[in-house]
């Protein structure tokens, strides 16, 4: 039976949908601003994977993804060239499916927008300011996290705890300091739309919860998305969903772990920052090849567990994949009328399906289910040296493709049998020999923007985030010299 780990009760529990054999699952998506990144796409594979091994098991899935395309940074990338925010995010919400499609990623069953959706958003806000939890204020609308008496079930973090550690918007009108925007009130420049508080838009929170509950109903089965959504998003979406309804929200939250580069969290500001496309651009093998080994790779580790990003794991599972698909498009094609063996095979595809799906039963662990394949592909090239008939090829190769399938994998039909890439160099040019980010030379903007973190961190007495972003800079060439004044300056 499928168990799940549920970030909410912080264990696994065996998985039970609200209605036989039909799950539905929500999952935060991408603001579309700019291009999707590594971290993207592990986020996405992880829920495509979820989706599919579902319905591998008989589930009808009725997956919700939505995208963003109302929020401060489609503002400022719109007004900075110039154009709509509508023509910004239809850009980026083609570019995303383009990069999607490279690595396999199915289309959600529904992909709302928010800006279809302002009569729900709208409608909800007024129900959180009915039920007094909530309060308008100059045109904003504000949630009052002390009249949600749960709030920070999810995180693990009490609110007394919150308001003196966490960064917040410096905002007198606020009742409490960690209060969130439902409602913004509208700016000159930004687009708004007509509400009971004045012309405005919605909060981030806001939108995921209106169009959830609007698609899927007030509660359904899963809600997903990457662990940095955990606090503050996913944690403010189950104050107002639950606050509004008086029942739960999600009965399962899974969260995906982060994508690191030389054990680093890939960010913007410390310059190891790798888009999809970039990564496809800069690899050696055709596309469909690059996409199936970075799928390869990126479902090698569990999914809750942080994931180091580097050449030489593409070029290891640019080797897993050749072997595989020697065995499928090679090996197992040839015809062959002994049989010694035949029964064999039966018997370790049969150990393989139950060890298989023991492994994705078990809090979807993909990569014992690639390893039980590797035995599987192992055995299957011992059998073929004793006799395989051609039936029995072709139901090996069946079953590849059948267990393939619930991860996305081993469903091409060509492959490229050499071990170094066509032109020389490495797999796909992103980091070196030890994993480290080749990147380009950070900006001034990116140095002065690390100094202020380090700066924050020294005035809360976090030295060892200090002394972290100190040693990071330092690495990339950038020396720091702090002055008496508590300010510091700095050279290349």
């Amino acid at each position: 039976m499928l168990s799940i780990y549920n970030t909410l009760t912080g264990k696994k529990e065996p998985f039970h949908s609200l209605q036989p054999k039909t799950v539905r699952m929500y999952v935060c998506g991408v603001t579309v601003y700019d291009y999707c990144h590594i971290g993207h796409a592990r986020s996405a594979l992880v829920f495509d994977v979820i989706r599919r091994y579902l319905e591998f098991s008989d589930y009808q899935v009725e997956f919700v993804k939505n995208f963003t395309d109302v929020d401060d940074k489609i503002i400022k990338r719109a007004n900075e060239r110039g154009v709509s925010c509508e023509t910004i995010t239809a850009e980026f919400i083609e570019a995303y499916y383009q990069d999607m499609g490279k690595l396999g990623v199915r289309r959600a069953t529904n992909e709302p927008k928010a800006t279809e959706h302002m009569a729900e958003i709208i409608e909800l806000v007024s129900s959180l300011i009915q039920k007094g939890l909530a309060y308008p204020v100059d045109g904003d609308v504000y949630f009052q996290v002390e009249k949600y008496r749960d709030y920070g079930r999810l995180s693990k973090r009490k609110l007394e705890d919150l308001q003196a550690g966490a960064r917040v918007d410096v905002d007198e009108r606020k009742r409490h300091p960690m209060d969130f925007a439902l409602w913004k009130g509208s700016k000159p420049g930004e687009p708004s739309w007509e509400s009971p508080w004045g012309p405005g838009r919605p909060g981030w929170h806001i939108e995921c919860s209106a169009m959830a509950m609007r698609h899927l109903g007030e509660t359904f089965d899963i809600h997903g998305g990457g662990m940095d959504l955990i606090f503050p998003h996913h944690e403010n979406e189950i104050a107002q969903s639950c606050g509004a309804t008086g029942k739960e929200f999600a009965r399962y939250w899974i969260h995906n772990g982060f994508v690191q580069i030389n054990q680093e969290k890939m960010s913007k500001s410390l310059g190891n920052f790798f888009t999809i496309r970039e990564i496809f651009e800069k690899s050696k093998w055709p596309e469909d090849e690059t996409g199936e080994m970075l799928r390869y790779f990126l479902l090698g580790t569990h999914y809750r567990s942080p994931l180091d990003f580097s050449d030489k794991s593409i070029e290891e599972a640019k080797t897993a994949l050749n072997g595989f698909y020697d065995l499928l498009v090679k090996r197992l094609a040839e015809p062959e009328e002994r049989t010694t063996a035949d029964k064999g095979l039966m018997e370790a595809i049969e150990r393989c399906r139950a060890a298989f799906r023991e492994a994705m039963d078990d809090d979807l662990n993909t990569s014992v289910a690639i390893a039980e394949l590797q035995r599987l592909k192992s055995d299957v090239n011992k059998l073929l040296s004793l006799g395989l008939s051609t039936e029995a090829r072709k139901i090996a190769r069946s079953e590849f493709r059948s267990l393939g399938a619930s991860l996305g994998l081993l469903q091409l039909d060509a492959w490229q049998f050499v071990d170094k890439p066509r032109s020389g160099g490495v797999a796909v040019g992103l980091t070196d020999s030890e994993g480290r980010g080749m990147v380009s030379e950070l900006s001034d903007e990116q140095i002065e923007q690390q100094i202020a973190e380090r700066l924050d961190a020294k005035k809360k007495k976090n030295f060892a985030q200090a002394d972290e972003i100190r040693k990071s800079l330092a690495s990339r060439g950038i020396v720091i010299e702090d002055k008496p004044d508590g300010t510091s300056r700095w050279k290349r």
